[in-house]
C-alpha cells in the first residue's frame, strides 16, 4: 500500500495519496495538450501502482487546454479512478471544466467544485 507522505511531481504537475484519496495538482500556467495529457496520466498510473483510487483533481493552475488533450484525458484519464472532483477557482475555467463534462463525458463519475472540502466529502463516498 502507498503511504500518505508518498509523494511525485513531474514539469506540469504534483500528485500524493492521504486518507484513501489522490490529490492531484497541475502547476501554475499549464496549458493541457496531448503530450501534457499523455505524461500526467502515464506517472500518475504509474506512482499508483495499480490502486483505484477517488481522484481530487486541482486545475486552478491550468491556462487552457486542447481538444485532444481534454479527449485523452476524458478516456484514458480515467484510468484507476473510482471518481473525480475537479477543483476550480475561477469562473472562466469553471466553465471550461463544465464544457469539458458535457462533450467529453468523462468515464466515471465526475464534478465540478469551488471549495476543497466539498470536493473531499464527494470523494469520500468512493472509498
Amino acid at each position: 500500500m502507498i503511504a500518505a507522505h508518498d509523494f511525485y511531481e513531474n514539469e506540469y504537475a504534483q500528485f500524493w495519496i492521504a486518507d484513501s484519496i489522490l490529490y492531484f495538482k497541475y502547476k501554475e500556467n499549464t496549458t493541457i495538450d496531448l503530450k501534457v495529457a499523455q505524461r500526467v496520466v502515464a506517472d500518475r498510473i504509474h506512482f499508483q501502482n495499480e490502486i483505484s483510487f477517488p481522484v481530487l483533481c486541482d486545475v486552478r493552475g491550468v491556462v487552457g487546454t486542447k481538444k485532444a488533450g481534454r479527449d485523452y484525458l476524458a478516456h484514458r484519464g480515467s484510468v484507476l479512478t473510482k471518481a473525480v472532483a475537479l477543483l476550480v477557482h475561477e469562473n472562466v475555467l469553471h466553465m471550461i471544466s463544465s464544457f469539458y463534462l458535457q462533450i467529453s463525458k468523462p468515464s466515471v463519475p465526475t464534478k465540478i467544485f469551488t471549495k476543497e472540502e466539498e470536493a473531499i466529502l464527494y470523494l469520500k463516498s468512493f472509498i
